[in-house]
């Protein structure tokens, strides 16, 4: 008869196996936001189904590894925008992001602010209308 220990033993092992596998998925995301990736080929990276990579990062992290890249991609595009040297557009190419449209929706949720109004050069407040000249009269 075998130890029920032994059983316990090698799922805790099994699943510290595959929060290693996520660690190095969160991480591969982490580095390649700006290349196309899919769950699928995160999944095939790390020698796992699709389907069980997604519910076991869900419940390692949160969220799913889809919403974790986009969450990159704009974290990444926040901090272009603030340095100011480019555009929306060339942002949104520059993190990945395969639509300007889905780049802009994605970046209001999570930001609050739509990407065109975000940054220092943005932000900025019109400067101030130049003084009334007293008519002459």
């Amino acid at each position: 008869m075998c130890n029920p220990a032994w059983g316990r033993a090698l799922t805790e092992a099994q699943r510290l196996k595959d929060f290693a596998r996520l660690r190095r998925v969160r991480d591969r995301i982490d580095r390649e936001y700006a290349q196309p990736l899919d769950v699928e080929a995160l999944a095939r990276g790390a020698g796992m189904a699709a389907g069980h990579l997604s519910r076991e990062f869900r419940l390692a992290y949160g969220q799913s590894p889809y919403g974790y890249l986009v969450a990159r991609r704009i974290e990444r595009a926040a901090a272009l925008l603030r340095r100011g040297d480019l555009g929306v557009t060339e942002v949104c190419s520059a993190v990945g992001c395969p639509s300007p449209g889905t780049f802009g929706t994605r970046f209001t949720e999570l930001v609050g602010v739509p990407p065109s109004a975000y940054g220092p050069v943005r932000n900025r407040e019109a400067p101030a209308a130049p003084p009334q000249l007293a008519s002459r009269t």
